[in-house]
């Protein structure tokens, strides 16, 4: 409280004519994720409905936090367990502080070690983004940076480094949102645009052996990665159960391993209305019926209840694929965007197996699509209703 009434306090030097004036949308940035604003619309005309775009972006973080929470603790007890492996084998003589996997503490404070510095940059770098594209156009600053900086480091794995994350962060703000006029006028998703720029521009920190777990020098793949080359039975040798894939004690990227805090997050966003149920349904429909129909004519296929807990299937499906800004607006053109990005989800993974974590690029295709599956939609029902007076 003592920084808002700080705010308030130093709010007039931010006013125009003010000596801080060019500062003015730095100061209502800090100002609005803090506080409410203190200028609101009203009247029956403006206003439909009592939520407004903050509260919309408390929900979705509050949505995302089991995500974050796993994210801390998957991080760190994936880092404290390969220690402990390496300390029993003799590879190393001795353990660091907070390195007892079996210790909730320990694992949270290892692991933020890793989410956090991630987390704090994205942060960082899109704020002053935000703030540039605001200060040039004279307009105020939404509180929806907050989340989309949560999500690009949610996304990202455990030994990304930082620069490479400013980077992608600046690229996916700029690119997929600022450019087109900022929250409301884009198309995309910046943290998906971030993701694809990262995997395409650094792929060495994006995949492969060594950039899941935040262990100089050790490696070892992702269950997906294993399961789509060597088969299921492959990474249930490894001691991998369908129940600790669903958990999210699993290798992954920090946010995307527990199908079970996105499965909350999904309860979340559809019982507040922000998320389309249709669209989350309908990749699940076209998951769930691709698979099924490729295991009846292979037996040893990955059935559809592992295509739903290994990668980041269920993070994209409940965060990402239900992005207002990026997805399809009909009823009719989100059960086809759905299904589209179902459908090509198991079919890149089944039949290109050298890149299986391709979820960000099909529902990055899927929003570039959106707006096309959109317009036939439209289309057709204007014509069919034109057929009707023939």
């Amino acid at each position: 409280m003592r920084a808002v009434r700080l705010l308030d306090e130093l709010q007039p030097h931010f006013d125009k004519g003010g000596k801080w004036e060019k500062y003015a949308a730095l100061h209502e940035a800090i100002d609005t994720t803090l506080s409410s604003p203190a200028t609101v619309t009203t009247g029956t005309v403006q206003v439909r409905d009592s939520i407004n775009h903050k509260r919309v972006m408390s929900i979705i973080m509050l949505a995302l936090l089991p995500c974050i929470m796993m994210a801390m603790w998957n991080s760190g007890f994936q880092e404290n367990l390969t220690l402990n492996q390496m300390l029993a084998a003799g590879q190393i003589s001795q353990l660091p502080g907070f390195s007892d996997s079996t210790s909730l503490l320990a694992n949270l404070i290892t692991g933020a070690g890793s989410f956090l510095p991630v987390l704090l940059i994205a942060l960082i770098t899109q704020a002053i983004w935000v703030t540039v594209f605001a200060s040039m156009r004279k307009k105020s600053i939404d509180a929806g940076f907050l989340v989309t900086a949560v999500l690009i480091a949610l996304l990202m794995p455990p030994t990304a480094p930082l620069w490479q994350v400013a980077i992608a962060t600046s690229f996916g703000v700029v690119i997929g949102r600022e450019i087109f006029g900022g929250i409301g006028m884009n198309f995309l998703n910046p943290a998906l645009v971030a993701w694809v720029f990262m995997s395409f521009a650094y792929p060495g920190s994006m995949s492969g052996d060594a950039v899941w777990t935040a262990v100089d020098g050790y490696t070892g793949a992702t269950p997906l990665a294993m399961a789509l080359s060597d088969g299921v039975p492959s990474i249930m040798a490894q001691g991998i159960t369908w129940q600790s894939a669903f958990l999210g004690t699993i290798p992954g990227s920090m946010g995307e391993t527990s199908a079970l805090a996105c499965l909350f997050g999904a309860v979340v966003l559809i019982i507040s209305g922000i998320a389309s149920w249709r669209i989350i349904a309908s990749i699940l429909l076209g998951v769930i019926g691709l698979s099924s129909a490729l295991c009846m004519f292979n037996p040893e296929a990955m059935s559809p209840a592992w295509h739903l807990v290994l990668g980041g299937l269920a993070f994209g499906m409940v965060f990402l694929a239900t992005d207002h800004s990026a997805t399809a607006m009909t009823i009719k053109g989100q059960w086809i965007y759905g299904i589209l990005i179902g459908l090509l989800v198991v079919t890149v993974r089944v039949f290109n197996p050298m890149m299986p974590e391709s979820v960000g690029i099909i529902l990055l295709f899927g929003s570039v699509s959106a707006p096309l599956i959109d317009r036939l939609v439209v289309n057709a029902h204007i014509k069919k209703r034109k057929m009707r007076h023939v």
